[in-house]
């Protein structure tokens, strides 16, 4: 059964079944290229054991796929030397294709021939008590800490290959397509204010007392890319954010980064939409959308969807009911509203026990309300209004679930926004394998944090709409200010954003300090910058982890992004493979000018376990 489990998942997964692979190696065929055609060939193929039976038969499997070889009756050498095999051990086998015949196993794509085998040659034996058993699935924990084992697994090998592909032929659309020039920015920077936290590295004499930032993005070097004539960058960027434990990030990341001098919001999002068409994997054409992609204002998100990253999978939509629900406000509060949900057809699926570990979940957020989910059969729809006139006008059906939120209209949309998801998640709505895009414009330029301080509601740099730009000059009206921002959002998750960028220096150094209240000292050289010529420009940024998991997984936002990467970190920024980070010694640390305090020193760095 597991066999055949590990045979659907290669099949149709590695497309590099030709000769070029086999080139300046010792193998004249791969596990996964031979075919009927080539019966009677004497070949050399190698690759890992990974099933054996009745003593003769070697199912042996490398990057390309599975092949069966046979130890001929009578080579008694080499029975003895394959009872002896453990799993995973590396062999080299030269023989010659014969035809199974009667014996063709449909679900190898090798499975009309197999190898007769002439020679075996043990490359490198492994350990009867292997630490990683692909026979039955491993904790998380153990497939990070031999990391190198799991990346033999039939779906890693297929992720890192179809992510191999998109950036490969991203690379081709920017430059041979669109004359982009790709240029690599530093990665030892500064502080960027006003964003997320930043790794620090600490410099050494003559610097001593000084740091470094790793960059969470290449924004400033873009921009100012544009300032020197670029025109068109691009670059698959290394990221860096200092998040703390967050089960869907990873503290180093990548991201597709471009910017584009002379250009509008429209012409980079019409550009977004054509590298992902273009750049869409062969394996999934069945899924790929059409262009252009919809597009929604972000208060018409909210107001539909609760969210500005909607998953547009999920056919139902938050309606107005506050007239129909107002005694569920019996003070008169101002901003007070209701509005609800039809889930259709979802009554089946949301057992009512799962409703109080919801409320748990929601009320950890300041933006959770109240809420009820009301089903036609049940007993606790509301006694003041009648139930048939709530079933009629809102068209609810005995197979339907009514979810209703009451409150500050913030906390109301924020509420009913992951309700949807919840219920849907539990009507398998989120899983199925379709990809619905979605551009987000149109948001605020600011917004206020929980200080009630205004910051950047994307960062610094986004320039207004140009309708709003004289609101800058009005506080009062500073949270009505639309800005020239744009996200694109799959199935529910945020896959990229981007912006037009203010492009003046005298409105770029009134929106740090004026308005956000900031030092512009850290960022003098790009106001000078922007004052010696800056064109207008903008661009983009695509989160390729997330992208590449989200077409791993079929559209799925659950899927890991750390099964696309190669060697990612648990959640609380730890490599299980290499014990990293480490401590370091006291002369390392003097280098440096840095001395730690106790309580560094006396933590006791446990892991947290990952779970599955």
């Amino acid at each position: 059964m597991l066999l055949r489990k590990i045979l659907s998942q290669s099949s149709a997964s590695f497309r590099c079944l030709s000769s070029d692979v086999n080139s300046f190696a010792r193998r004249t065929h791969n596990c996964g290229q031979l075919r009927l055609i080539d019966e009677g060939k004497q070949v050399v193929v190698c690759g890992w054991l990974m099933y054996k039976r009745m003593g003769k038969f070697l199912v042996l499997k490398d990057a390309y796929g599975l092949v069966q070889t046979r130890i001929p009756e009578g080579h008694k050498d080499l029975l003895e030397k394959v009872e002896q095999l453990n799993y995973e051990t590396v062999v080299k086998v030269k023989g010659t294709v014969v035809s199974r015949g009667q014996q063709t196993n449909p679900k190898m794509e090798t499975g009309e021939i197999e190898i007769v085998v002439d020679d075996l040659e043990i490359l490198n034996e492994t350990p009867s008590d292997m630490p990683y058993s692909f026979r039955t699935k491993p904790h998380d924990k153990t497939r990070l800490t031999y990391r190198y084992l799991d990346l033999r697994s039939s779906e890693m090998q297929s992720n890192l290959r179809m992510r191999s592909s998109v950036v490969n032929k991203m690379r081709k659309f920017f430059s041979d397509s669109h004359g982009f020039v790709e240029v690599e920015t530093p990665t030892l920077f500064r502080r960027t204010p006003g964003g997320a936290n930043e790794f620090i590295v600490p410099s050494p004499k003559p610097n001593l007392g000084k740091f470094y930032s790793l960059p969470q993005s290449p924004q400033q070097f873009k921009q100012l890319l544009m300032c020197g004539g670029i025109d068109r960058y691009y670059q698959i960027a290394r990221c860096y954010r200092d998040e703390g434990s967050k089960s869907d990030r990873q503290p180093e990341f990548t991201q597709v980064d471009y910017e584009i001098s002379f250009t509008d919001q429209k012409s980079v999002m019409d550009l977004t939409e054509k590298l992902i068409y273009n750049s869409w994997p062969e394996d999934l054409l069945p899924l790929r959308p059409e262009i252009p992609f919809r597009c929604l204002s972000y208060a018409d998100s909210i107001r539909l969807y609760g969210t500005d990253k909607p998953d547009l999978r999920i056919p139902w939509t938050i309606t107005d009911c506050t007239e129909d629900l107002q005694f569920l406000n019996p003070y008169n509060r101002t901003g007070w509203i209701c509005r609800l949900i039809v889930a259709k057809d979802a009554a089946g699926t949301v057992p009512h026990s799962i409703v109080p570990e919801w409320q748990k979940l929601l009320a950890i957020n300041p933006k959770f309300t109240k809420f009820t989910l009301l089903r036609p059969g049940s007993k606790r729809w509301f006694k003041e209004i009648p139930n048939r006139q709530l079933w009629d006008k809102y068209e609810v059906t005995d197979h339907d679930i009514l979810i209703v939120s009451w409150g500050e209209a913030a906390c109301v949309q924020w509420t009913l926004g992951q309700l949807r998801n919840l219920v849907a998640e539990q009507a398998d709505l989120r899983t199925e394998s379709r990809m619905e895009f979605a551009w987000i414009t149109d948001f605020p330029l600011f917004i206020r944090n929980d200080l009630g301080q205004l910051e950047s509601a994307h960062h610094p740099f986004t320039a207004p709409v140009a309708e709003d730009e004289h609101l800058l000059f009005e506080y009062d009206n500073l949270e009505k200010i639309r800005a020239q921002h744009y996200d694109l959002v799959l199935n529910g998750v945020e896959l990229g954003g981007g912006s037009i960028r203010i492009h003046k220096s005298d409105i770029q150094r009134y929106v740090i300090e004026k308005v956000l209240g900031e030092e512009v000292g850290q960022l003098e050289h790009l106001i000078e910058a922007l004052s010696l010529g800056a064109p207008p420009h903008g661009g983009f940024a695509i989160g390729l982890d997330r992208y590449i998991a989200l077409l791993a997984g079929k559209g799925d936002p659950s899927y890991p992004i750390r099964n696309v990467i190669a060697f990612p970190k648990t959640k609380d920024g730890r490599d299980l493979m290499s014990r990293s980070p480490v401590e370091v010694s006291e002369d390392e640390l003097k280098r440096y000018g840095i001395m730690l305090r106790d309580e560094a020193k006396e933590s006791d760095g446990k892991v947290v376990e990952e779970s599955d």
